[in-house]
């Protein structure tokens, strides 16, 4: 009997120290050489919206200090057919299902929707509504921030976390110029919080980042492709040739300007499927072409980062090819990509924007008639699949953890 409780006391031992690694941090696991994150889809997240709501284009997703999962998407009546997908939405109804749900949409861990805001009026402030809305985050004092990329947007809005808004930043249908005041149709922003900071992809008008201040909305810098000024911020290029030299100029849109840990900046180009790496006053760092044989729009839509402290991983949205490129942050090298183009979980019709929680799990959304927001699980860190492993199905749907099996 006491060889026996010796025997159960050593296995319980060893199933603590079996749990205790598994709660180990991603940036330990992460030092084991050729090992790399890996990811399944959860089919049943998020949970059915209320009030037979359906969500547009979805054009930007961001996570908070809290886990909270935000998005942005378009809900006007022409994303939709009228008869066809909003029938309760027609004057008089055609049908009991379905109708547009508010613009902005927050979400906890379970996919529960916690509540539904936005769109024009003047209820909880004077403020212009973006004609596109275009983006959103989520700052460290949970405010929320949204651009436009609609023909005459030039403004960034700013509003509480229950809809309250706070501030205008720029003029709705100013001229496309560097004045310090406006801006051309911004597609994100980014948040430097130890210098009170702003980056935003200036965007679809411009072609450009421009540095706010925090507090006033006040533009202290922008630049262009490798650094260079923005005498001008709208410039004309040929269409992407692959093999071609970068031009100096990035092309339109910008798409992201995302500020990692460590304080570099990360810009995506989306037409010339090109990464910039940037110090935060604008210095070029370094560049990446990624599928460079992508044409049309580009293969560079929107990254993220790893949730270790050191951020040794960047998820890269490509809406073109319908995949999520995991990189080495530090090298820039594609490491392998998830996801094909499809309706099914786990596939994509143009992914347009991506974000990470503190656990490590993945959240991207989904423009055109994609339409949706989609979770994929963080499942640990393993070896490299390599490669092209389509879509992130769980392990018991596949052969071997990744790839089809006919």
């Amino acid at each position: 009997m006491q060889k026996r409780n010796v025997t159960i006391g050593l296995a319980l031992v060893g199933i603590i120290t079996i749990v205790a690694c598994a709660a180990e941090t991603l940036d330990g696991m992460a030092s084991q050489e050729g090992s790399v994150p890996l990811f399944e889809v959860d089919p049943f997240w998020p949970k059915p919206l209320p009030n037979h709501w359906l969500i547009g284009p979805t054009i930007g997703v961001a996570v908070d200090n809290n886990d909270g999962i935000w998005i942005v998407q378009r809900n006007t009546p022409e994303q939709f057919a009228a008869r066809t997908e909003i029938g309760l939405a027609q004057d008089p109804p055609v049908a009991d299902c379905c109708q547009p749900g508010p613009p902005i949409m927050h979400f906890d861990q379970d996919g529960n929707l916690l509540h539904a805001w936005g769109g024009p009026g003047t209820e909880t402030g004077d403020y212009v509504w973006p004609g596109s809305n275009h983006g959103i985050t989520v700052d460290n004092m949970g405010n929320v921030w949204i651009g436009g990329n609609g023909p005459q947007d030039r403004h960034i809005l700013k509003f509480t976390s229950d809809g309250q808004f706070l501030g205008q930043f720029g003029e709705p249908g100013a001229d496309l110029d560097n004045d310090g005041m406006n801006f051309g149709q911004v597609a994100k922003v980014s948040f430097d919080e130890e210098n009170n900071e702003i980056f935003v992809a200036d965007g679809y008008g411009n072609q450009r980042v421009a540095v706010l201040d925090a507090n006033s909305g006040a533009i202290k810098r922008t630049w262009t492709a490798y650094g260079n000024a923005t005498e001008d911020g709208r410039y004309q290029h040929q269409p992407y040739r692959p093999g071609e030299t970068p031009p100096p100029v990035f092309r339109t849109p910008v798409h992201c300007a995302d500020r990692a840990n460590d304080g570099l900046v990360y810009v995506c180009d989306r037409p010339s499927n090109r990464v910039s790496v940037f110090q935060t006053d604008g210095t070029f760092v370094e560049e990446t072409i990624v599928a460079p044989q992508t044409l049309s729009q580009g293969s560079t839509w929107d990254v993220a980062f790893s949730p270790d402290p050191a951020q040794e991983f960047m998820y890269l949205a490509d809406g073109q090819n319908m995949k999520v490129y995991v990189m080495d942050r530090e090298s820039l090298d594609v490491l392998y990509s998830f996801g094909d183009g499809g309706r099914q979980p786990g596939l994509f019709f143009a992914v347009h924007s991506i974000a990470t929680d503190s656990n490590g799990n993945i959240y991207t959304t989904e423009t055109y008639e994609g339409s949706r927001l989609q979770k994929f699980r963080y499942m640990g860190m393993g070896p490299n699949p390599g490669g092209d492993t389509g879509p992130a199905w769980p392990s018991d749907r596949k052969s071997g953890g990744y790839g089809w099996s006919f």
